[in-house]
């Protein structure tokens, strides 16, 4: 069996920032209260990790930038059509709904991470906002830590999302996306 010649398309950057923001976000979603310091610094390497992401997709190589993959959504809802009748052309880097995703993904942790350093600052008088917010009154730390949660769930679901539209695209292009993070490349055509 021939093998079909590979080229590199996720750079190691995008791919070590990937993985880490995985664990992150999971040591984050799964700790609190009792693990209180841990989902701060948990969240404090999401938030690194994100500040390096969106200057990665202004100055990085051709596939991280997001001029590479962000389209309209009409475009992506479009794909998303050609996905259903299983007529979707492949893409070697993002497809229109993976990169849509990926805004989604990257809005969603940004404000979930924002309003977690809100929190910390009026609950724990913690943080690099505490100077700022720790007079605030409890409730509005109250009502924040109802809009990280709310956040919080609603990236997870983001995540679930993502990972159908992985194995969905990996069924339908023969090919495994999964390995394609680890290894950085993806089969040429």
């Amino acid at each position: 069996m021939r093998h079909s010649p590979t080229v590199p398309v996720w750079d190691p950057l995008v791919r070590i920032f990937h993985w880490l923001l995985v664990a992150g976000f999971f040591t984050a979603y799964l700790t609190e209260d009792d693990f209180m310091t841990l989902h701060a610094w948990a969240g404090y390497l999401v938030l690194s990790l994100l500040a390096f992401r969106l200057a990665w997709g202004f100055v990085g190589p051709r596939h991280a930038r997001f001029s590479d993959f962000v389209a309209p959504p009409g475009e992506a809802l479009r794909y998303l059509g050609r996905v259903v009748t299983g007529r979707a052309p492949r893409h070697l880097g993002h497809n229109p709904a993976g990169g849509l995703m990926i805004v989604a993904l990257l809005v969603g942790l940004v404000l979930t991470g924002a309003s977690g350093l809100v929190v910390y600052g009026v609950e724990e008088q913690a943080g690099p906002l505490a100077a700022y917010v720790a007079h605030w009154p409890r409730a509005i730390g109250k009502a924040f830590e109802e809009v990280h949660e709310f956040l919080a769930n609603g990236v997870l679901l983001l995540v679930f999302v993502h990972v159908a539209g992985v194995i969905v695209e990996s069924l339908l292009h023969r090919e495994n996306l999964v390995k394609a993070m680890w290894t950085g490349e993806k089969r040429l055509n």
